[in-house]
């Protein structure tokens, strides 16, 4: 053992691991993926996490506590009817997500969380302390009432990109001509004064449920339940407005190679897909397993899976029809993400309940990726360079797939009754035209042209921010000042009211004062 070796070792029995509380509330799958991602690079550090979710993990993992939601939280989502393809394919698909519908189902959601029993159970227990809450972010500022409870920082791990009412939490107030959302399908900047005019509406719309609507039944539900918490700590009820703006840190799962993103502050981090499993064996209902099946497709393979909200199995059975017809007439291998066994598949089709898709997509076989467009499905992609199929369907899709058409990796197919002959004709494209492949590469390589890890670049921060008291250094003076001052309005206000009277003097005395001399003028003549 050398000397090296041996001061590592022995400095191991002085680290002192944090208790984070990490917190990933909704029942979409997808969401709970990023956030057992974290749960393990934080418990490979060294620290001990408790983990609510309402998908708990099967593990047995020392330091590793959960809180399962699956009883209070499952409803949510899921039942909706825009979770389901065959409703969003029998109707006009609208582009434009509903801001007070997400905000209303994300308020329910966190109420939900904090009457489960065991959360409950949990804030009652007076010996419970924490280093750090992390929780993922989803149109609600409730959870930060949590960091203030323990008293500690908090983190919010938002999955999607630089949004601006994401930014807001840590920043002031973004240019919607050159600041992204999910709300809308138009990606920045914005040249058309229809898309900057429509851009502005959205966010006037936003903030007007926001502020009007949604945040009072929050504080009505904040004071209401954490009122008596703090009251047993002998400590008063922090101002909701203050919780709100209180964030050390946001972790987004996006990365600046993805293109199109406005700038950001300093406590704004890119944390992007954590590093992928290897690719491993896996039974499913072919007679071959995965790996002997992937290996063994001669011309390659494409990868077909619409996400883990939106089933394959609520797609119309003339449209599934038309869709095994067309992956039956190529020659290529079919790896199809369906939740329900379909008879009389092609040989060269096959179908999964659940795919191990980091596994899939690392495969040097895989030719492209037919997707709905979620960001973390996006970044994957990016990840192993596979250039994709968009077929969006909702919530930030649309422009995640806009993104991808422009960058050159991506080619875009509406959901509609004409979907199965539009992606014919997308697939067609992809395998007769290798520049998506070539450019899928080319900004794969600038995602991985990074000095650490994702996993150690979140472990860092997360230990920064509790080492640092809340990393106050990194906060943005923006939040220091109201509103009316960032946007100068205070400053337009007086200069408005100053040309008024300066316009009133000039005509009180000024021009009276010339009126009486020209009067006098004419006097003189007559």
């Amino acid at each position: 053992m050398n000397f090296k070796t041996f001061v590592f070792i022995f400095s191991l029995g002085y680290v002192s691991g944090y208790k984070i509380l990490m917190i990933a509330p909704h029942s979409i799958r997808s969401l709970n993926i990023l956030g057992v991602a974290y749960v393990r690079h934080l418990l490979n550090a060294g620290h001990e996490v408790t983990y609510v979710s309402p998908f708990p993990l099967r593990d047995k993992l020392k330091n590793f506590t959960q809180i399962d939601l699956s009883t209070t939280n499952s409803e949510f989502w899921s039942a909706d009817a825009e979770a389901n393809i065959g409703y969003l394919i029998s109707k006009p698909l609208c582009e434009d997500t509903d801001p007070y519908y997400i905000q209303t189902t994300s308020t329910e959601v966190a109420e939900a969380m904090l009457q489960n029993t065991e959360m409950k159970a949990l804030l009652d227990d007076p010996t419970v302390k924490f280093d750090a809450v992390i929780c993922d972010y989803v149109e609600t500022e409730i959870y930060a009432a949590l960091a203030a409870y323990y008293e500690c920082p908090m983190i919010w791990a938002y999955s999607l990109g630089a949004h601006w009412f994401t930014l807001r939490l840590v920043d002031g107030t973004t240019n919607p001509a050159h600041s992204s959302d999910y709300l809308s399908p138009d990606v920045p900047p914005l040249h058309s004064m229809a898309e900057r005019v429509n851009k502005l509406w959205l966010q006037i719309k936003w903030n007007y449920y926001k502020w009007f609507k949604t945040v009072p039944r929050e504080k009505s539900y904040y004071e209401k339940t954490f009122a008596p918490l703090f009251s047993n700590k002998n400590k008063p009820l922090p101002n909701y407005y203050e919780l709100m703006y209180n964030a050390s840190l946001v972790l987004a799962n996006d990365f600046p190679g993805n293109g199109l993103i406005p700038s950001t502050p300093q406590n704004f981090i890119f944390i992007g897909v954590n590093k992928p499993a290897n690719i491993f064996i896996l039974s499913i209902r072919c007679p071959q397993q995965l790996k002997t099946l992937l290996d063994n497709a001669t011309n390659g393979f494409i990868y077909f899976s619409m996400g883990s909200l939106w089933k394959g199995k609520d797609v119309p059975k003339n449209v599934t029809k038309g869709l095994v017809d067309l992956f039956g007439s190529l020659k290529q291998t079919v790896i199809w993400k369906y939740e329900e066994y379909l008879p009389n598949l092609p040989k060269n089709v096959h179908t999964l309940k659940w795919a191990p898709q980091q596994s899939i997509l690392a495969h040097p076989k895989c030719l492209f990726f037919i997707s709905h467009g979620g960001l973390l499905s996006t970044t994957e992609s990016v990840h192993f360079g596979v250039p994709t199929i968009g077929i969006p369907l909702y919530f930030d899709q649309f422009n995640n797939v806009n993104r991808g058409v422009l960058a050159g990796r991506t080619i875009k197919v509406d959901l509609t009754i004409n979907l199965v002959t539009d992606l014919r004709v997308a697939v067609q494209k992809m395998l007769r035209d290798s520049s998506y492949k070539q450019r899928a590469k080319e900004v794969s390589k600038i995602y991985h042209d990074r000095p650490v890890s994702p996993g150690a670049e979140l472990v860092h921060w997360v230990e920064h921010v509790v080492r640092t008291r809340g990393a106050p250094h990194l906060r943005s003076p923006a939040l220091m000042l109201p509103w009316y001052q960032n946007m100068y309005i205070d400053v337009i206000l007086v200069c408005l009211a100053m040309t008024l009277l300066i316009g009133w003097l000039c005509k009180k005395y000024l021009f009276a004062s010339l009126r009486r001399k020209l009067g006098n003028k004419k006097e003189k003549r007559n």
